[in-house]
C-alpha cells in the first residue's frame, strides 16, 4: 500500500499521453532510421512515420515553481527524474494538414539525457507519412501549459452568485461566481484558446444526467469533477472526491469527442475553487509551474500580489488514486453513490 507521502506525490502529478521518441522514425530523409531527437539533431523535410507497435503511454508530470518539471509514478519515465521541454515540432501529412507536438527530455542526476518522449498535440497515426516542417524552441512552455490547464468549452453554463446561469464565453472579469467552499467569488481572469480536438486536447463529453448534471458538459480530459458520495462505494475512504473526466469515459454516456476544433476557456479566482458547471461541481484553473505560462505576462508578474494564496488551495487531498478508477461502470457507480 502507498504511504501518505507517495499518495501526495501521485495526486500532484498531471498525466499526459506520450510516445517514446524511438517509436517515430525517419523513413525518408537525411536522418534515415533515426527516431525523434533533440532540436539540434533533427532536420526539416525528413519524413517520419509512427510505428504500428507504438502506443500512447501515461507520463506523470509533477509541478515545480519553474522548469524543469519532475516525473511522477506512471506508465513511463523514471519516478523522481527531471523533465525538460525541448522544442515544438510541426508536421505536415500528405493532405496538407499540420499537427504539432512537444519533445520532452528526461535527464538523470548528472543532467545527461536518459530518455526522450513525444507529446502529440494533434492526431498522428501509424502508416501515415509526416514531413517535419517546423522545429522551434519558442512557445513550448505555453503549449504545454495549455495542455495542462483545466478548461470548459464554449456554451458551458456557469452558476453565478445570484443563481443565474451564464455561458462561460459571456463571463467577464469581476463577475461573482458561486463557489462551493467560499460562496460568491469574483472572477479574476478568463482565458481562451482554440485547439484541434485530438490527442491531448480532445475533450470529454458528459451527457446530461450521467453524473446528475443538468445539461451536457464538455471539459478538457484532465478536468477534475467534484463528487460527494453519500456512500463511499469507490473505496476512497472519504465522501468527497475529485475525479478526472478521462477516468469516467465509458464510450456511451461519457465519451471522448474528437475531430475538428475545440474552444477552451479557463477561469481563475483568488484561490483554486470548486464551481458549478451545468449544475455539477467542477474545479477552476490552478496556477502552478505547468500552467503559469498560459497566463498573460503582466498577470504572471503580479501573481504574488494579486493572488497571494492561490497555490495553497489546490484541493489535492481530494483527488482519487488511479488504482481505484480502473473499474467498469465507474461513472454509474459515482452517480448512484452521490444519490442519483
Amino acid at each position: 500500500m502507498a504511504t501518505g507521502t507517495e499518495e501526495a506525490r501521485y495526486r500532484a502529478a498531471h498525466s499526459v499521453g506520450v510516445y517514446r521518441a524511438e517509436q517515430i522514425r525517419v523513413v525518408n530523409g537525411a536522418n534515415l532510421g533515426d527516431g525523434l531527437g533533440l532540436a539540434e539533431d533533427m532536420l526539416p523535410d525528413d519524413i517520419y512515420r509512427v510505428s504500428p507497435l507504438a502506443s500512447l503511454r501515461r507520463l506523470a508530470v509533477r509541478p515545480s515553481s519553474a522548469p524543469p518539471f519532475g516525473i511522477g509514478p506512471g506508465e513511463i519515465g523514471t519516478d523522481g527524474a527531471a523533465l525538460h521541454l525541448d522544442c515544438v515540432l510541426t508536421f505536415m501529412c500528405g493532405d496538407g494538414q499540420t499537427s504539432e507536438g512537444l519533445m520532452l527530455v528526461e535527464t538523470d542526476a548528472e543532467g545527461n539525457v536518459a530518455d526522450l518522449f513525444f507529446l502529440p498535440l494533434g492526431e498522428m497515426t501509424a502508416r501515415q507519412d509526416y514531413a517535419l516542417v517546423g522545429i522551434s524552441r519558442d512557445g513550448a512552455l505555453q503549449k504545454f501549459a495549455q495542455a495542462a490547464c483545466v478548461s470548459f468549452t464554449r456554451g458551458t453554463m456557469i452558476t453565478l452568485a445570484s443563481g443565474e446561469q451564464r455561458r462561460v464565453e459571456d463571463l467577464a472579469v469581476g463577475d461573482r461566481v458561486l463557489t462551493r467552499d467560499d460562496g460568491p467569488q469574483p472572477l479574476r481572469w478568463i482565458g481562451q484558446h482554440t485547439a484541434r480536438a485530438v490527442g491531448a486536447f480532445a475533450p470529454v463529453l458528459i451527457r446530461a444526467g450521467a453524473l446528475n448534471n443538468a445539461g451536457d458538459l464538455v471539459v478538457s480530459p484532465d478536468h477534475r469533477l467534484f463528487i460527494y458520495q453519500r456512500e463511499d462505494r469507490l473505496g476512497a475512504g472519504r465522501p468527497e472526491v475529485l475525479v478526472k473526466a478521462r477516468h469516467l469515459v465509458n464510450g456511451d454516456s461519457i465519451r471522448r469527442v474528437g475531430g475538428g476544433f475545440v474552444e477552451y476557456f479557463q477561469m481563475l479566482f483568488d484561490h483554486h475553487q470548486i464551481i458549478y458547471a451545468e449544475g455539477i461541481a467542477a474545479e477552476s484553473m490552478l496556477v502552478d509551474g505547468r500552467t503559469r505560462a498560459a497566463l498573460p505576462e503582466e498577470l504572471v508578474e503580479r501573481m504574488a500580489e494579486v493572488l497571494p494564496g492561490h497555490r495553497d488551495s489546490d484541493h489535492r487531498g481530494l483527488e482519487v488514486q488511479e488504482a481505484l478508477l480502473g473499474r467498469p461502470g465507474l461513472a454509474e457507480l459515482l452517480r448512484r453513490s452521490s444519490g442519483g
